[in-house]
């Protein structure tokens, strides 16, 4: 089984000290995927840049043109409160995207089993007019629409496990039967949106599901979504990839949230893909990396993805378990909505 693993040594470029979304997040994953020796267990590649007629899948030529005057201008500018731009962002960017794509075409050409893409800055947010949330570029969803382009696939899957809703995701497949896109996130929270109530429009009617979670939920509460959710939604679709927002900032340690998974939560969410992925679709999935700011939960959650891609059984938390809550939230009613909305009870 090869694992790819793909990313590029220009991503540190987009940096603003002082930022949540800086390039230490990256060094992180590197530094720890290479000490705990992973790194050269997988297929090294460089990620190349997306091409813009792939980017104009899911974005608009207006918002194009706003990244290309960014790099016109010689200057820091912000395109939104959060999110910053430099000079050299929109090549990184796209680099950022290329990464994702070519994760997607190394695993669907059969060159690698899965893969892993370790890219920068993230994309989740990003909209198809504009930019969001630290990201520039819908990097997962730009992948998404290169796989049903280049290869057919008619089912994709997208699963977001980031503590924040992927907006930018969900907006760019809201009407479309082909992308299952499903999301954990806590809510109400950035960027807001995510309500249970949210589930697709006209063709895409049921093809969105949000899994809106109060502050405080941990472990088990995501296990048991996984278990009752996810599988029999993932059975029903029966995919032919499954792409993974891996964002980390659900970890108990995270500064910008309050949710409360363990990086051996995490782990076991990882692996459930995994395992969706060798039922429906011969394995095929692919990891990208979203937010995610304590360093530490951020390199051990990547590394800890790495080793389940390459079929190891340990799992690494240094960080351990959250501090014990008097009385953990109950995930049953949520549960039991979803299941009802949208008809995963049989």
């Amino acid at each position: 089984m090869t694992t790819a693993y793909v990313t590029h040594p220009r991503y540190p470029e987009h940096h603003l000290p002082g930022h949540p979304e800086h390039a230490g997040r990256i060094r992180a994953v590197w530094e720890r995927l290479d000490a705990l020796g992973l790194s050269s267990r997988m297929l090294r590649l460089d990620a190349p840049m997306v091409d813009e007629n792939l980017i104009l899948s899911v974005h608009t030529p207006d918002y194009l043109k706003v990244l290309r005057w960014v790099n016109e201008t010689q200057q820091r500018v912000y395109l939104d409160a959060d999110t910053y731009a430099l000079p050299t962002s929109y090549a990184i960017a796209r680099l950022a995207a290329g990464g994702v794509v070519a994760a997607v075409d190394t695993v669907l050409s059969g060159r690698a089993s899965n893969g892993l893409a370790a890219v920068r800055p993230p994309g989740h947010h990003a909209m198809p007019g504009r930019a969001m949330g630290f990201c520039l570029l819908g990097n997962i969803a730009i992948a998404a629409r290169y796989a049903q382009r280049q290869y057919g696939l008619r089912r994709v899957m997208i699963v977001d496990y980031d503590v924040h809703h992927g907006n930018g995701t969900q907006a760019m497949f809201y009407d479309d039967a082909s992308v299952l896109f499903i999301s954990s996130h806590q809510y109400p929270y950035y960027p807001g949106s995510g309500a249970i109530t949210e589930t697709g429009q006209g063709a895409g009617s049921g093809s969105t599901l949000n899994m809106p979670l109060s502050s405080g939920h941990g472990d088990a509460s995501y296990a048991r979504l996984f278990e009752q959710v996810v599988w029999p939604a993932a059975r029903r679709f029966e995919p032919e990839l499954i792409l993974v927002s891996a964002g980390f900032d659900a970890h108990w340690s995270d500064p910008l949230a309050g949710m409360r998974l363990s990086l051996s939560g995490y782990a076991h969410l990882s692996r459930e893909l995994i395992k969706m992925a060798h039922q429906f679709c011969g394995g095929k999935v692919v990891f990208v990396l979203e937010g995610g700011y304590n360093l530490d939960a951020l390199g051990y959650g990547m590394a800890n993805v790495a080793a389940a891609l390459l079929g190891d059984d340990s799992v690494n938390d240094p960080l351990g378990p959250p501090p014990p809550l008097p009385r953990e939230p109950d995930a049953e009613p949520l549960i039991a909505r979803l299941r009802q909305i949208h008809e995963l009870n049989e």
